[in-house]
C-alpha cells in the first residue's frame, strides 16, 4: 500500500487532507467559500449581522469578526440597526474595522525617532547671555 493512497486533496487549493476528513475542501477554502456566499447574500438583501448569522447558521461573533476585519461593511445609506461599531480610539461610529479613518491614519503615521548622539548634556544646551550687562 502506497503512502499517498491515504491522502486526499482539497478540491480548490489541492492541499493534502487526511482520508478521515469528510469535506472535500480544506478548512481555509471552506471558510472562503462560506464568506463568498455571505458576501453575495449581503449584496442582494438589506440585512444586519443577526439576519446573516441566522440565515447561514453562523455565530453572530463570526459575522462581527468579519466586520471588524473590514471584510464586510454596513451599507452607507442604511442605518446601523442592531450593534454599531465604534472607533477604539475616539468612539466615533464606524462602518467596519476598529478605527475611524482619522484615528487609523494617526495610528499608522510614521513616527519621528530621536537618535542619541555622542554629545554630553552641556554641549546640547545653550544659554543666551545679554550683551548689555
Amino acid at each position: 500500500m502506497d503512502a499517498f493512497e491515504d491522502i486526499k486533496y482539497c478540491d480548490i487549493c489541492h492541499r493534502p487532507l487526511p482520508m478521515e476528513y469528510k469535506p472535500n475542501l480544506c478548512p481555509i477554502c471552506k471558510e472562503e467559500e462560506l464568506f463568498s456566499q455571505v458576501r453575495d447574500y449581503i449584496r442582494a438583501h438589506d440585512v444586519n449581522e443577526h439576519d446573516v448569522a441566522e440565515h447561514f447558521g453562523l455565530p453572530v461573533r463570526q459575522v462581527k469578526d468579519w466586520i471588524r476585519e473590514g471584510r464586510i461593511e454596513y451599507k452607507a445609506n442604511q442605518p446601523i440597526s442592531i450593534t454599531p461599531l465604534y472607533c477604539l480610539a475616539c468612539g466615533a461610529t464606524i462602518a467596519f474595522g476598529s478605527y475611524c479613518q482619522t484615528c487609523y491614519k494617526l495610528k499608522h503615521a510614521p513616527k519621528a525617532t530621536y537618535v542619541k548622539g555622542d554629545m554630553d548634556i552641556e554641549s546640547r544646551m545653550r544659554f543666551l547671555e545679554s550683551e548689555n550687562k
